[in-house]
């Protein structure tokens, strides 16, 4: 039982010393000249530097803040040709409650959100 025991702390100090191993940084091949190394280090100057900011999403013409007033109203196709003209949106999305939809960003959509009656919960674009 005592060798179980002490195999069991040899085998977790290996995992152990080769985890902290794999964290540590390589350090430069000895036999690397100092001229060799100087001009890696001047190729990598020389690269700019990748941009890692997340592009913005894409801006359209939907424009949904004068229609929160609609909020509460029951959907009709009147009131929603008139929110896409009022919006200026390319094309009106009704999402109803549950139901599965695509979450793409999309700037000429306007989104009307309506409960199980069809009245309007929120009004947005994307």
């Amino acid at each position: 039982m005592h060798h179980l025991a002490s195999l069991r702390m040899i085998v977790a100090a290996s995992v152990l010393a080769l985890s902290l191993a794999a964290c540590q940084s390589p350090q430069p091949d000895e036999q690397e000249s100092a001229g060799a190394q100087a001009q890696r280090d001047a190729a990598n100057a020389a690269t700019p530097a990748q941009d890692t900011a997340p592009e913005a999403p894409p801006i359209g013409t939907c424009d949904a803040s004068q229609l929160q007033s609609l909020v509460g109203q029951p959907l009709t196709d009147a009131l929603s040709a008139q929110a896409k003209e009022d919006a200026k949106a390319g094309e009106v999305r009704v999402l109803k409650p549950g139901e599965m939809v695509t979450m793409e960003f999309n700037g000429d959509r306007l989104n009307l959100e309506v409960d199980e009656k069809q009245v309007i919960t929120g009004v947005r674009c994307g």
